[in-house]
């Protein structure tokens, strides 16, 4: 059986999903779901201090950035002593993970049989697909990739065939990062779109872009969506009193309505992985709690009533 590595969480979970993680000999720092893959050797780590508020690690990431400097660490040595057959990474996002370039240079010099190397780069649903058929087939198991995809794009349609009967669908701002404000681009306007909501903010498959107050208060949403990249449901809310000390915040009439939440980013929705069917869910109950009812709340999502 191969010897799997994987360095970004999503990648993970599409190895655990398709039956392979007993086969798994180390894990990225970010890698915890499913929970007994905590137990796997951490062979990376981030070059900068992720305690402090979003603007803060805003700042530390964009010094690196601009240093030219590679934002995470990879253990060379300790991929050395594992000899992985498979290393699964990504080449999507330079800052949200590991990507395909510091695994390369961590191989640099490696002496005898590389290891393959799949690299995912998904910026839409399909992409989030093509990624888990990509992993099987690295892994010689297409059918059983095959057959998960099927399964979370049947449960995909299930919710949108449901949601697009709906003709009240509110305008929704979903924030990928609240300091400074970046709304969630990618996958995330499909998501909001086949949830029954109209995305006001960012485009699918292309990167999150940031944005202003001046452009959140006037397109003024419905419903505004904290779902911060990395961040869990108690840091989420923990970040929001940044915004809530805005002056533009008060005259939002999604916080005027109570029609302001806040999610598990981290676990959800900044995850290409099969739970990115989970992320719909939420945004079902969220938008339309009259229809649908996946038993997410207090998990995966809270409303936020915060002044």
């Amino acid at each position: 059986m191969p010897r799997i590595v994987t360095m970004i969480a999503s990648a993970t979970e599409i190895v655990c999903v398709l039956g392979f993680e007993h086969d798994l000999v180390a894990r990225s720092h970010e890698c915890d779901y499913p929970p007994s893959v905590k137990n796997l050797p951490i062979c990376t780590a981030p070059r900068f201090d992720v305690d402090g508020s979003s603007l803060e690690i805003d700042q530390r990431v964009k010094s690196l950035l601009e240093q030219a400097t590679s934002i995470y660490r990879v253990d060379a040595a300790m991929l050395r002593e594992l000899q992985p057959d498979v290393i699964v990474t990504q080449s999507q996002c330079d800052v949200c993970a590991v990507s395909e370039k510091d695994v390369e240079f961590a191989l640099g010099d490696w002496l005898g049989k590389k290891p393959k190397i799949v690299s995912l780069a998904p910026n839409n649903l399909a992409e989030v697909w093509q990624s888990i058929r990509n992993v099987a087939d690295a892994l010689g198991v297409s059918s059983r990739g095959t057959q998960v995809v099927r399964e979370l794009e049947r449960r995909v349609e299930q919710i949108a065939s449901n949601a697009a009967s709906i003709t009240v669908r509110p305008t929704v701002a979903c924030l990928e990062w609240l300091d400074p404000l970046m709304a969630a681009g990618n996958w995330v306007p499909e998501l909001v779109e086949r949830a029954g909501g109209r995305n006001l903010f960012g485009s699918t498959g292309k990167h999150s872009p940031w944005m202003t107050w001046d452009e959140l208060s006037q397109r003024d949403p419905d419903v505004i969506v904290a779902l911060p990249c990395g961040f869990d449901r108690a840091r989420t809310r923990s970040e929001m009193a940044g915004l809530t000390k805005h002056p533009a915040w008060r005259n939002l009439q999604a916080v005027r309505n109570h029609r302001v939440f806040v999610t598990d980013g981290n676990q959800f929705f900044n995850r290409p992985g099969p739970r990115i069917v989970e992320s719909l869910e939420i945004l079902a109950e969220i938008f339309h709690p009259e229809r649908f009812s996946f038993h997410h709340e207090g998990i995966g999502w809270q409303s936020y009533e915060g002044a």
